[in-house]
């Protein structure tokens, strides 16, 4: 096998946004991250669950409303048309 061909493999840091520190090896020294399993909402159990049913009512409910004007706007344009 070659010599130098692989980088130099150290051991490093990764500090996460909430101070949390991870030592491990990289051919970094250190690896900055937003989130980490100490402050994920998924692993801290404060997940939100979002309300889809809810977004998809009021969705139908806008879409109705607008089909019903849409259709009252054509039958006073087919009035209109008549006369």
């Amino acid at each position: 096998m070659k010599a130098e061909t692989h980088p130099n493999y150290n051991e490093a840091e990764i500090r996460c946004a909430c101070s949390n520190i991870i030592k491990t090896r990289s051919t970094r020294k250190t690896v900055l991250i937003s989130i980490c399993n100490v402050c994920h909402p998924f692993y801290t159990g404060m997940q939100k669950f979002v309300d889809t049913a809810g977004r998809v009512d009021k969705f139908q409910q806008r879409m109705a409303k607008t089909q019903a004007a849409q259709a009252a706007a054509a039958v006073v344009a087919a009035k209109s048309k008549k006369k």
